[in-house]
């Protein structure tokens, strides 16, 4: 029994416990680099923290990371494993083999999965960078392993038509910062204003000009062939300070006239004149600006990039083929992250496009948009096929609706209220 208990006996030992503790901590850090989130380790990093800033590199891939995490595990438990059957064939000879099987797993089970699994779950920030620079080594090693297991796998995925999406970690990063938002929301610890703020961020980058912009019927314009009066008259009178100018047709946009530009030109005529027969001579085209045209498939986001660039607010918005569709500002994009802006100036009430009658259903602009009216309400009708509620029903109808006609979908009854031309002006909806 003495020559059991030899050096070669205490080493084994010594490597099976050295091993078990090894085995924890990848445990750890496996389940930990899953659930911790990357904003904290950044938060983490950038205070200083070392750990973090390992932590932070090694969730850059986590389909590796974890996959070298699982491999190096594995390894470890087989070593562990067979070194304690040797122990144990030497101390109870063959029948040592199920004892040393069966407690090497129990151990592992116990002290190398359930419990540094547990700690991770609780504290996943403080496991994470704590293990970060213990484990990078065994991630370095079996990186170049995992990397060839996970092609092979894709390629078994590719037979069965599954594509893995290379920017799926951008996207799904995007989805899980919008899910924290709306989990935050339903709990109560974000207000309703403060997620449509922060969702409204997150989406400029997925939608595009056309779905805000002011469509080219609910556009002001100046006519170049008006006289000076009339166009002096129609600007004071606009709520708007600047205006597309046309000559013959809307679509021959000739420039844009700024209500101060406007000002300083009729001073500069009037001044020190006796009467006001230098207004006459007002030329408009002279004093609009030079027109800055934008395709309608622009992201909200690439836009308010060039706004700020270009040092200006304000753009016209045109088809494929050149005909104008309508206009986009500045604020129209920033209404979409902090809500409607309004001014002393504003004639329209924010809210006229939607009113709630005693029996509970809503009467609503037809040219109302289905992200600002589910923005109000908390609704999810869809806007993948229309931007505007009118646009939704005529989608839905396969028609133009006339006035009284009465639909069922997406769990709503919508009527139309009232119709002008070829556009739906008013519809009372009501869930069911």
């Amino acid at each position: 029994m003495t020559a059991a208990f030899d050096t070669a006996f205490w080493a084994n030992l010594a490597a099976i416990i050295v091993l078990v503790v090894l085995a924890a901590i990848v445990a750890g850090a496996a389940t930990a680099l899953s659930a911790v989130s990357r904003g904290k380790l950044k938060a983490l990093a950038d205070k200083g923290s070392h750990g973090a800033r390992h932590a932070l590199r090694l969730t850059d891939n986590r389909e590796r990371t974890i996959g070298a995490l699982f491999l190096g595990s594995t390894v470890v438990s087989v070593v562990a494993t067979a070194l304690a059957t040797v122990l144990a064939l030497r101390l109870l000879g063959p029948s040592g083999i199920v004892v040393a099987v069966l407690g090497v797993a129990a151990i592992l089970l116990v002290f190398a999965d359930f419990l540094p699994k547990a700690l991770a779950l609780t504290l996943p920030e403080t496991v994470a960078t704590s293990t970060a620079l213990v484990v990078r080594p065994l991630v370095a090693v079996f990186a170049p392993i995992v990397r060839i297991a996970g092609a092979s796998a894709r390629g078994i995925l590719r037979l069965f038509g599954i594509n893995a999406d290379p920017g799926g970690q951008m996207l799904a990063l995007r989805e899980e910062i919008a899910g924290a938002i709306a989990l935050g929301h339903s709990e109560g610890a974000v207000e309703k204003e403060s997620r449509d703020r922060l969702l409204g961020a997150l989406d400029l980058s997925h939608r595009t000009v056309d779905e805000i912009m002011r469509h080219r019927r609910q556009i002001e314009m100046i006519d170049a062939a008006q006289t000076p009066d009339d166009i002096i008259t129609q600007v004071l009178a606009s709520p708007h300070t600047r205006l597309p100018v046309f000559q013959g047709s809307d679509d021959n946009i000739l420039g844009v006239v700024h209500a101060k530009d406007l000002l300083r030109e009729v001073d500069r005529l009037v001044r020190g004149a006796e009467s006001t027969a230098g207004i006459q001579t007002l030329d408009i085209v002279k004093v609009a600006m030079k027109p800055y045209f934008i395709p309608d498939t622009t992201s909200l986001d690439e836009q308010m990039r060039e706004f700020l660039a270009r040092r200006t607010h304000f753009a016209l918005v045109v088809d494929e083929y050149g005909s104008l569709q309508g206009l986009i500002t500045l604020e129209d994009i920033l209404e979409e992250i902090v809500g409607e802006i309004t001014d002393e100036f504003d004639v329209v009430l924010k809210d006229s496009h939607l009113v709630r009658s005693e029996d509970g259903s809503f009467l609503i602009d037809g040219a109302m948009t289905i992200r600002d009216l589910n923005r109000a309400t908390d609704w999810r009708l869809p806007d993948g096929e229309a931007n505007t509620i009118a646009g939704l029903v005529i989608h839905e109808a396969q028609m133009i609706p006339t006035e009284g006609q009465v639909f069922s979908f997406h769990g709503f009854r919508i009527e139309v209220v009232t119709r002008r031309e070829n556009r739906i002006t008013r519809l009372k909806l009501r869930p069911l």
